[in-house]
């Protein structure tokens, strides 16, 4: 069993990590804390609980998370941390709180910004889940659905831990970037805005991308890098295509409303380019209406709009 940590060096380690954050902290300020960490193995690890329990809450104020770390179950209170009151929860309740509390998730529609204990922030797009796992080795996020934007920011400790993204087709690597991921059916796709970031599929040859460029990798290969086109368009409700096929156009588009939205397959293939506004149904209703303008389509809505279907304009 590994022994339990102080309270008084779990509320040092909650102390520094609320100063890391206010906003106002300093070069030398991180400096200390980096001394303080290294002095004693129990920094660390409370350090390491902290900066977890930061990551499983997305972002909440350090001064309303921290009073999770556990406490001796006999010392439940409230006390002062910080400038805060806070709530202290027995071992049990933080336990249980870990075992119940599900992956960081934005709705259909929805954009979400996390930053991280260690200053890194992670934009979750439409319909999305991550997993933020943080460990003395490395820093770790992992996309379950969706698409992010991560800007990373250099580690806070002594020891620079690697910064990951997994997906169910490999991971990863930040070299001090910003990058997208997008998690699709039978790959990932990875656009790099600033940086570079070393794609490691799972079963085959890794691939290194440069600012300007893209991919995308299965669980066995990547595909050659091409230039990417503002691949951060979405964070601003925007999403760009470039002789894109109509059928993964709509799959898209269905990100961001409810209900069915598909095509006659003999436009499944119809090569669609253009700006298209998302962000939530009235918007994906905007793009639908555009694309019959510009293209030989028609929309065909159902059951109030539920089921929309685009279909070969008639002759």
């Amino acid at each position: 069993m590994t022994a339990p940590i102080a309270p008084r060096i779990l509320e040092q380690a909650a102390t520094w990590l609320a100063q890391l954050h206010s906003g106002d902290a300093s070069d030398a300020d991180r400096a200390a804390c980096a001394r303080w960490r290294e002095q004693d193995p129990d920094h660390a690890r409370a350090w390491a609980r902290a900066e977890a329990l930061m990551n499983q809450l997305g972002g909440l104020p350090p001064a309303l998370a921290l009073p999770l770390l556990d406490r001796p179950a006999s010392r439940p209170r409230r006390q002062a941390l910080a400038g805060a009151a806070l709530l202290v929860l027995p071992p049990a309740g933080w336990l249980g709180w870990r075992m119940s509390v599900p992956a960081h998730r934005t709705g259909s529609g929805e954009r979400r910004e996390l930053l991280l204990a260690d200053g890194s922030r992670v934009t979750l797009g439409s319909a999305s889940a991550i997993d933020v796992r943080f460990d003395p080795a490395q820093r770790l996020v992992l996309l379950r659905e969706g698409e992010i934007l991560v800007h990373t920011a250099l580690d806070n400790g002594a020891v620079q831990r690697p910064f990951r993204v997994a997906s169910a087709h490999g991971r990863m690597q930040a070299l001090g970037t910003r990058f997208s991921v997008r998690a699709h059916q039978g790959r990932t796709s990875v656009a790099v805005l600033d940086g570079a970031v070393r794609i490691e599929p799972a079963h085959g040859a890794a691939l290194t991308l440069r600012a300007g460029q893209q991919t995308a990798f299965s669980a066995s290969a990547a595909a050659a890098p091409a230039d990417t086109v503002d691949a951060a368009a979405w964070t601003r409700g925007m999403l760009l295509a470039d002789k894109m096929a109509l059928a993964e156009l709509l799959a898209e588009l269905a990100r961001y409303r409810g209900g069915v939205l598909r095509c006659d397959p003999q436009l499944a293939a119809l090569p669609v380019s253009g700006a298209f506004p998302v962000g939530g149904p009235a918007e994906v209703e905007r793009a639908l209406a555009m694309l019959a303008a510009t293209y030989p389509l028609q929309v065909q809505s159902r059951l109030g709009g539920w089921w929309t279907t685009l279909v070969p304009a008639k002759k």
